[in-house]
């Protein structure tokens, strides 16, 4: 039981670091600033939750239950999307041609 333990919390590590690998390279090579946003707030909140949820694993399987981690993973899951919306937001903010057209099939008069 113990070493299926231990290969679990081991993948979800590999699991949580290889998703915040690929979400530190689409930030470091996506073009724009909309396409970069994807990154930090999908992959990488996945990432963490993977290593806090190993983490959780962890300290259980050692007889010291913690809730840190999964207050750490509510305040992750709640603040990621605020943050890429204000992000957004401040980009069409400060230049309006990022905004996209109307979409097709609409003449834009509202």
């Amino acid at each position: 039981m113990t070493y299926a333990l231990e290969l679990l919390v081991c993948t979800l590590l590999l699991a949580g670091s290889g998703f915040a690998l690929v979400a530190s390279w689409g930030l470091a090579k996506l073009g724009d600033i909309f396409k970069r946003l994807h990154g930090p707030t999908k992959a990488s909140t996945l990432g963490v939750g993977g290593v806090l949820l190993a983490s959780m694993l962890w300290q259980a399987m050692q007889g010291t239950p913690s809730l840190r981690e999964l207050l750490i993973t509510l305040f992750l899951f709640m603040t990621a999307p605020v943050s890429a919306y204000l992000v957004a937001r401040a980009a069409l903010s400060s230049d309006p041609s990022l905004r996209p057209g109307p979409p097709p099939g609409q003449d834009g008069d509202a």
